[in-house]
């Protein structure tokens, strides 16, 4: 067995990868806020913009968290495809689950629904960007570990969810985000203590891109995408702020009459 080291660098990749998992709740929950109080096309965009931030701070959690994982006697490299395709899932089911609870009539039914589907989304994200790992040996997984990490995933989103639905506050939802960072990073650490690695030492080349070629360009590229949609949704003013604009609207235009 390969000794696998989870923090190459120390603390800095599991504290940033949190950080990163935070910046994507806060934003999806701030997004899934003002979607619930809008209407039409708006509250449809607000869903898309909650469900890649969501799914993009989920990915870049994972991947910035896996730039400090090693494995003594192997380098480690990435299928560049299957790693894609790990984003697009977070997008894609993560959406799905927002969509249920933004435009479901049973609220119960959808926070459900929603919850087990984002979740479900979450753990297809992490284990397809597991499979993208390639390396001199053979990748195992402890099935109850296994388990358990779907069942954090599954928690995590519905308890996000429950919140976009319930708390309107700036200062609830950046403690909500701060306790869904917390859980989402749970639920990596989790699935990565499933591991383990066979290692068969082999002077061939290996397929793929290093971290560093691909995994770190792209974290930063999305990194960059979630504080500056970060900033777009800050400014942007709220459906109770344009009303009461439009409000203190009608009496000067009453009185230019």
């Amino acid at each position: 067995m390969g000794h696998l080291d989870h923090a190459t660098f120390g603390w800095l990749t599991p504290v940033l990868s949190y950080v990163m998992a935070c910046i994507g709740a806060a934003l999806g929950l701030r997004c899934t806020v003002r979607a619930l109080a809008a209407t039409g096309r708006s509250r449809r965009n607000w869903l898309i913009t909650a469900a890649s931030a969501i799914g993009t701070g989920i990915w870049t959690m994972h991947f910035v968290a896996m730039l400090g994982f090693s494995v003594s006697g192997s380098e480690i490299r990435y299928n560049v495809p299957l790693t894609i395709l790990s984003l697009v899932v977070a997008m894609v089911v993560v959406g799905a689950g927002v969509f249920a609870v933004g435009y479901g009539r049973d609220r119960g039914r959808a926070l459900a629904l929603g919850g087990l589907t984002t979740g479900l989304g979450v753990a297809s994200m992490h284990y397809l960007g597991m499979a993208a790992l390639r390396l001199h040996g053979e990748v195992t997984y402890d099935p109850a570990l296994v388990g358990l990490s779907v069942a954090i995933a599954v928690v995590a989103a519905t308890a996000a969810l429950w919140a976009a639905l319930n708390i309107k506050s700036a200062l609830a939802v950046a403690v909500a985000s701060l306790v869904m960072g917390g859980a989402v990073s749970s639920m990596h650490y989790t699935g990565m203590m499933a591991v383990g690695v066979r290692v068969d030492p082999s002077g061939g080349s290996l397929p793929g891109a290093t971290a560093m070629q691909f995994i770190f360009p792209l974290a930063v590229g999305l990194g960059s995408y979630l504080f500056l949609t970060s900033a777009f949704v800050a400014l942007s003013p709220t459906a109770g702020e344009r009303e009461a604009s439009a409000s203190a609207q009608r009496p000067m235009q009453g009185a230019a009459r």
